[in-house]
């Protein structure tokens, strides 16, 4: 059954994603963002939809009431294809800080740019401090909340990757809250098998964290959240406790 429903699944996201490219593609060449902005989060929501409803995989979204209508940087543990998925459609308006792999892909690199997104090198350093640097007035003068993914890569439950620190420079500068968080959607989508698990994940955004001065003390803090509650969140799901 999991290997038909994955199939199935399968099937249709890759549908939906390329449908979804076009729709976006056009909405791109209109006027504003707030067209293409509504095309990302139907498709968001329509993969939401999909994810419940023919791969059983159930989203306890917790902590929403941290997303206040003041724009934050939204700080979010990598497990799953289906993060950004959700970010998307819970999210609203919402502007990304995304990997340069993506702009590979046919037609996403013209929906990223309309988007108003800043793309990074997943090296770290210099040269995505220099992206960022670019992105900045742009994002300075943008209304929408940021998501940004400080390890730039995706990580198995109970893996992790050294956090980079684009994410302390970026809330630092626009002078905005980071609002961590944690996930356990990697139980369910596993970022390297085609099976996916029927069954309920939680999405949970945390309390704000203010970035100050420290950077090094920023870090450790936002690290230490995100990995102690994702930990929580896998013992809980696997019976744990």
């Amino acid at each position: 059954m999991k290997l038909i429903r994955s199939l199935l699944f399968e099937i249709a996201y890759w549908l939906i994603a390329i449908g979804f490219g076009v729709i976006c593609t056009v909405l791109a060449i209109l006027p504003g963002k707030r067209p293409l902005s509504f095309g990302i989060f139907s498709y968001g929501r329509t993969m939401a939809f999909v994810m419940r409803f023919v791969a059983g995989i159930r989203i306890d979204l917790r902590g929403t009431q941290h997303l206040s209508r003041t724009p934050s940087v939204i700080a979010a543990k990598h497990q799953s294809w289906g993060d950004p998925l959700i970010m998307v459609a819970t999210v609203r308006p919402l502007a990304f800080v995304a990997g340069d792999h993506l702009v590979k892909f046919p037609l996403i690199g013209f929906i990223l740019n309309k988007a108003g997104a800043v793309v990074l090198s997943n090296e770290g350093g210099a040269a995505a401090r220099a992206r960022i640097d670019e992105g900045m007035t742009r994002l300075q003068a943008d209304r929408r909340h940021v998501l940004i993914y400080p390890e730039g890569h995706l990580s198995a439950p109970g893996e992790k990757h050294r956090y980079k620190k684009g994410v302390f420079h970026l809330a630092h500068d626009l002078d905005r809250p980071v609002v961590p968080v944690a996930t356990s959607l990697g139980l369910a989508w596993d970022r390297k098998s085609f099976i996916k698990r029927p069954r309920t994940v939680v999405v949970e955004f945390l309390e704000p964290i203010t970035p100050g001065e420290d950077k090094d003390a920023f870090m450790r803090h936002l690290e230490e959240t995100i990995e102690r509650r994702t930990a929580e969140l896998i013992r809980a799901a696997n019976g744990e406790g």
